[in-house]
């Protein structure tokens, strides 16, 4: 074990009004099998209105190793920039303030970066809640068919990938390709991770670095948070063309063939046929997902879940296209 602690490690943690689960967050942080000198846990806080700076400051008179600052930006790319400036580590660490790592977190991030010699390292992320809508978003969040082949949503065989979120990055990554995008108020680890690719960099995915991340608990959250990750992935792709995936598409192609067929259907029968014909296809393979999840988690979830994912891939869907009108004028051919 003492021969991965060589490392001094930053853990960065943007949070804004993380009350709820900020306790969880950081007691995960400080009791790490990694030695307590060797890192620090730097919390940038987004002008929090409730009691989430409370329990930061209590934490950091309790630990040396803990650190607050401000973010008068409130956005996450801001409060990663901040932490990144003042972070001392060989290796910058990402852990939102809703998310819990395992007690081998830090030491399985040190032993991967070494082992593959990647400048990137992460893990698979388990979605959790406590109410009965946030395990129904949480359950179809680690499903293929709700969230794509992401394999730290969806867990899977270890190796190299193309992005990942909650990265534990060695610091010259940022020295060669800088910082995050501020632009981006979301996907900003699409973004940056599509830009280390592009310098020649390797992202490297194993299940042994495990966290624990507690997602939206209600459906309108779930929309505005999938609305936003349709609407930004614009701003990714127009950057970095190259580096998108083809399940990126399917959502926005999802959408506009039923808004396309839907509309020419009041004037065609044919195309009123298709429309008919795709709302079925999808609708028979969402109650398919869903009964298997269902015979596994309970039949509780049945009524539930094809709701999650039709709202998953409709918000997403319609963001991207939102996007595409909104950020047309910044079109540019990829670099």
């Amino acid at each position: 074990m003492i021969q991965f602690m060589s490392y001094f490690l930053s853990i960065i943690s943007p949070i804004r009004n993380e009350e709820k689960y900020i306790d969880k967050c950081l007691a995960s942080l400080v009791n790490q099998d990694y030695d307590k000198q060797n890192y620090e846990i730097l919390v940038i806080d987004g002008v929090s209105t409730d009691k989430t700076r409370e329990i930061v400051k209590q934490y950091e008179s309790n630990y040396d190793n803990i650190k607050l600052f401000d973010n008068p930006n409130k956005t996450v790319p801001y409060a990663l920039n901040i932490g990144i400036k003042h972070a001392i580590g060989d290796v910058i660490i990402r852990v939102d303030g809703h998310a819990v790592i395992e007690k081998d977190y830090l030491l399985q991030c040190v032993k991967y970066l070494k082992n593959t010699r990647a400048e990137c390292v992460g893990g698979v992320i388990e979605s959790i809640n406590e109410t009965y809508i946030g395990k129904a978003i949480a359950l179809a969040m680690s499903s293929p068919f709700g969230v794509g082949n992401a394999r730290f949503r969806t867990s899977g065989e270890e190796g190299f990938v193309d992005c990942l979120a909650f990265g534990a990055y060695r610091r010259e990554v940022f020295d060669k390709i800088g910082n995050f995008d501020e632009e981006f108020v979301r996907c900003q680890d699409d973004e940056l991770n599509y830009r280390l690719r592009k310098f020649g960099g390797k992202i490297f995915f194993t299940p042994k670095i495990k966290s624990y991340y507690y997602p939206r608990s209600n459906l309108k959250k779930l929309w505005r948070q999938y609305f936003q990750y349709g609407f930004w992935k614009i701003r990714v792709l127009q950057k970095h063309f190259k580096t998108m995936q083809p399940r990126q598409f399917v959502p926005p192609a999802f959408v506009f063939s039923l808004l396309t067929t839907g509309v020419l259907g009041v004037f065609s029968t044919r195309a009123l046929w298709l429309f008919l014909s795709i709302i079925l296809t999808y609708l028979v393979a969402c109650f398919a997902v869903s009964l298997k999840i269902s015979l596994k988690k309970g039949f509780e979830y049945l009524k539930i879940l094809p709701i999650i994912f039709f709202m998953l891939h409709i918000s997403y869907g319609l963001g991207f296209l939102f996007g595409l009108i909104r950020f047309l004028k910044y079109w540019k051919k990829s670099n």
